[in-house]
């Protein structure tokens, strides 16, 4: 987005290199507490519409309870929910910065989405508390007839009240779940940067629409396991009587953990194959593997907490729960990394010509084309085999005796050959591109 260039700054590879590592660890921080929020509000809304209607006290409790602990409090739903889509905005906007692509516009959208969606559940945390108290004041003795109807329109008004900004503001934050699942999956395909330019069919493909669900899945799993968690291991458990209620929310965290839990494999192995060959490494199918094998722990745990009606395992539970996410959350960030190789190349360039010219190193400069193609084309073109774009040998024969138009294509690349990525600008001078184009031509056969 065109308002976002001002924030934009020349930076090094090494730069570029530690704005993924920040991306990361914002992602750290952010996607558990995203998952919990997400899961929280749709248990409290399920059990609370489910708790009135069927009059049950233990569904309603537990409604109240849960959205008061995946909240926490204002700060912390600012600081980890908001934020950290922010500072991934700004982040993508400077390392796909010259990429024509959608991926910033979508996670904008996102962070504004959110903030919305947060009000929404925010104001539903406290309303349920609110209708609460005017439950119990409704149903205290009263001779003033007067005070007890107020009472029971104020009951009336923030139970609809309470529905209501929690309906909204879960389908707020699922839309901004799914327009900021978008953001990350378009910048993986940098072959559609330039053509990607429909918003709507990017969110309706099914590259977006696995990963969405799979990060539904996830959020349910971590949910129910941060339910586990925060009642039967954080500061001892809780110091409960009533046998029911703890049976009640044992089983509740253990079946939405373990069941939404069971869909993860498949939909991981869906989010692999949707890659693109530029953001495929080893390193994705070691972290891939290594959160399937937490998964498939954490299916053990669950089954012998189901099996044995004990809670013991909760810690090491949520612990394990952590560790998948985290090896997801790299897993993703490195294809991202993977595909982004060649606009890296491209924008550490455009650095290392700032520094040139604020240096004055660049005011008698002797143009060789070898010396370009060495510094800048090597890294992703070779003369006799596949780097990222094709072999020189492949292309270069249809340019002989047209270096002109060699020296144009250079200057403003297009998509030739849909089965690579398209090439990012590299940014040279006319002289320099001329320069190298004309070494290309000359040598190309030779090598």
């Amino acid at each position: 987005m065109e308002f976002l260039e001002k924030f934009v700054i020349p930076q090094s590879s090494e730069h570029l290199q530690l704005l993924h590592y920040l991306v990361m660890l914002v992602m750290f921080l952010f996607v558990p507490f995203i998952s919990m929020i997400l899961g929280g509000t749709f248990l409290s809304l399920f059990y609370k519409h489910k708790g009135t209607k069927e009059h049950k006290p233990h569904y309603l409790r537990f409604a109240r309870e849960i959205i008061e602990i995946v909240t926490v409090n204002k700060g912390v739903g600012i600081i980890l929910g908001a934020v950290p889509v922010l500072t991934a905005t700004l982040v993508y906007a400077q390392l796909l910065h010259l990429g024509s692509t959608l991926s910033v516009l979508y996670l904008t959208v996102s962070f504004f989405v959110i903030i919305l969606a947060l009000i929404f559940i925010y104001t539903y945390r406290y309303s349920v508390k609110f209708s609460m108290i005017f439950t119990s004041l409704d149903e205290a003795k009263t001779k003033d007839q007067e005070l007890a109807k107020e009472i029971s329109e104020l009951k009336d008004s923030s139970k609809h009240m309470s529905m209501r900004t929690g309906y909204y503001g879960l389908a707020l934050l699922l839309v901004s779940i799914w327009v900021f699942v978008a953001g990350i999956s378009i910048a993986t395909f940098p072959k559609d940067w330039s053509i990607g330019s429909n918003f709507f069919a990017i969110l309706f493909s099914w590259v977006t629409i696995s990963r969405f669900l799979f990060f539904i899945a996830l959020a349910l799993t971590f949910t129910g396991g941060t339910i586990l968690f925060r009642y039967f291991y954080w500061e001892g458990g809780i110091t409960e009587k009533d046998d029911g209620y703890k049976e009640f929310v044992r089983k509740t965290g253990i079946h939405y953990a373990l069941f939404a839990g069971l869909l993860l494999p498949l939909l991981l192995a869906l989010t692999i194959f949707s890659l693109p060959d530029t953001a495929i490494s080893g390193t994705i199918f070691g972290y891939a593997t290594m959160a399937l094998l937490l998964m498939f722990l954490s299916y053990h745990l669950l089954y012998s907490m189901l099996r044995n009606a004990n809670v013991k395992y909760t810690g090491i539970l949520y612990i394990v729960l952590i560790l998948v996410v985290m090896a997801v959350v790299i897993k993703d960030q490195t294809a991202v990394d993977n595909a982004t190789e060649m606009q890296t190349v491209v924008l550490s360039n455009k650095y290392d010509d700032m520094m040139a010219q604020l240096t004055g190193a660049n005011k008698a400069p002797k143009i060789n084309g070898e010396d370009i193609f060495n510094n800048i084309c090597s890294s992703c073109h070779a003369f006799d085999h596949k780097v990222v774009g094709p072999p020189y040998k492949q292309t270069l024969p249809k340019y002989e005796g047209k270096e002109g138009q060699l020296v144009k294509f250079i200057l403003n690349p297009t998509q030739n050959n849909p089965g690579y990525p398209p090439m990012p600008n590299p940014g040279l001078r006319p002289d320099q591109a001329k320069a190298v184009a004309k070494w290309l031509l000359s040598v190309y056969k030779t090598k």
